[in-house]
């Protein structure tokens, strides 16, 4: 393991653009339980019945009361952990320029990254589906259901519910990021959920080495991957910072 750390983190002090792609398995050391696999918020709750669009534009109020309160409750105790403040670190010494997130929490902003891709959208903020108005999830008034904005409008998470679009925007500025990079660092996703596990297939083929840091093998581990860092995101990740620091 200690050899693998020293080769990784001499690819990233010696790399001029670093992208890193995150999912949840970042922010469970945070507190924020997964939505897919053992014990994720899908096995407590159908996600066609409570976060699917068409269920949210019939019956705002039912999903505020089971899915979003809940999200929000998670999300406004969340703080960074020792892997987002990393990758903040990796950001101030030049080295990671971009994230493309699968996480909805924010908590990579919070940590102090300035360009973070947010592929799923994040329940850290509301927007009206009337006026456009935007609002810190922490500051929403929830003395009714659904919560409404000062206009009259519904309060909606600034996710993308099962049934919507993924903004072309975050998608082309992903694929470009994924395309332009010379070292991709995959944290703490299982890479099933597409098409933000695609990103380090486009990386690949541009010529990037891609580094997996996971705490079990992925479908990207056999063909994708040049290397497998097992372990926790924030273990492995203040462990490169040790030794990049010593390059320096």
């Amino acid at each position: 393991m200690d050899s693998l750390i020293t080769s990784v983190a001499r690819d990233l002090a010696a790399a001029s653009r670093v992208v890193a792609l995150t999912g949840a398995g970042i922010s469970v050391e945070s507190g924020i339980p997964p939505f897919r696999g053992k014990g994720g918020l899908w096995e407590k709750i159908d996600p066609m019945e409570y976060a699917h669009i068409d269920a949210f534009m019939k019956d705002p109020a039912k999903i505020w009361q089971v899915l979003i309160l809940e999200m929000k409750n998670v999300v406004d105790k969340a703080r960074p952990n020792s892997a987002h403040q990393g990758l903040a670190r990796l950001e101030t010494l030049g080295i990671l320029k971009t994230i493309i997130t699968q996480n909805v929490d924010g908590l990579h902003q919070m940590a102090g990254n300035t360009d973070v891709i947010e592929f799923h959208g994040n329940f850290a903020w509301q927007r009206c589906m009337q006026c456009d108005h935007r609002l810190e999830t922490r500051h929403i008034d929830l003395a009714q259901m659904p919560p409404r904005c000062e206009c009259g409008g519904i309060f909606r998470p600034e996710c993308v519910f099962f049934g919507e679009m993924i903004s072309p925007d975050h998608l082309n500025r992903s694929r470009q990021a994924a395309s332009s990079c010379d070292v991709m660092l995959v944290v703490g996703t299982s890479a099933l959920v597409q098409p933000a596990a695609f990103m380090p297939v486009i990386a690949k083929r541009s010529g990037a080495r891609i580094i997996e840091i996971n705490s079990e093998r992925t479908p990207l581990t056999r063909d994708v991957s040049d290397l497998l860092i097992m372990g926790k995101a924030g273990e492995v990740i203040n462990r490169l910072l040790t030794e990049i620091e010593k390059l320096r």
